[in-house]
């Protein structure tokens, strides 16, 4: 079954809790979205740490419930 937009934001937004988020679905699927990430936690991180960080917020469910995820990450200006 395919992930709402809503709950990926939610999954994000509870572990990133400064977390500004932009979910898009690419295909109208449920399975491929885009997210954009951006908070201020991630100054000084690395963007693979970026990522990682996000990935983990998911709880395992990229590659199965969550297909396909277009990851975008960033600091405020």
């Amino acid at each position: 079954m395919p992930m709402a937009a809503e709950e990926i934001e939610a999954m994000i937004k509870t572990a990133i809790p400064d977390a500004e988020i932009e979910i898009t679905d690419l295909a109208g699927d449920g399975d491929h979205y885009a997210a954009r990430v951006v908070a201020e936690s991630f100054r000084g991180l690395p963007r693979v740490r970026q990522h990682q960080r996000v990935y983990a917020a998911l709880e395992g469910r990229m590659g199965g419930v969550l297909h396909a995820l277009q990851l975008t990450t960033a600091i405020p200006n």
